[in-house]
């Protein structure tokens, strides 16, 4: 099992289109209706839209771990995806992440950020309950095939 404190050599940097191939590899591996190349790429121009990457030393070599995309607008966020390459996972890399963007939404004077969760995904459910988000509703076949539970956190 490995924690945060696994994470000694990491960057967090704003997402490019150099990044979406390594990132289109963990969104296929980690979805069961992954994004597309035009969707990443409408949020990379996007001017409400920020994506970041989290880069980490693995085998001597730094690779794209895990990535966020979250809108700000007029006080609220809403996190759109979230993902990590899941040979890296359970290292604290989703956490991270997720601390880093939430610091930033408040100096951007968010009040309110809001997400959807598969309801059958209780890692990511645990791991935002860990950061203050509740669970506000559902929305019924949101994914298709099953619920989202909507999660909401309030500055």
């Amino acid at each position: 099992m490995h924690s945060e404190k696994d994470l000694i050599d990491y960057s967090i940097q704003p997402m490019t289109s150099d990044d979406l191939e390594d990132v289109l590899k963990i969104e296929r591996a980690s979805f069961p209706n992954p994004w597309t190349k035009g969707q990443f790429e409408s949020e990379l121009r996007n001017p409400v839209s920020t994506s970041l990457t989290l880069k980490a030393e693995e085998s001597g070599a730094e690779v794209l771990a895990a990535y966020v995309i979250y809108w700000v607008v007029h006080g609220e966020a809403h996190i759109l995806n979230i993902a990590v390459n899941p040979l890296m996972r359970r290292r604290g890399m989703a956490t991270v992440l997720l601390r880093e963007s939430l610091k930033t939404m408040r100096r951007s004077l968010v009040y309110e950020v809001f997400l959807e969760v598969r309801k059958s995904n209780s890692a990511a459910r645990d791991l935002y309950r860990k950061f203050g988000f509740v669970e506000a509703f559902v929305r019924r076949k949101y994914y298709g095939d099953e619920d989202a539970i909507v999660m909401k956190l309030e500055f």
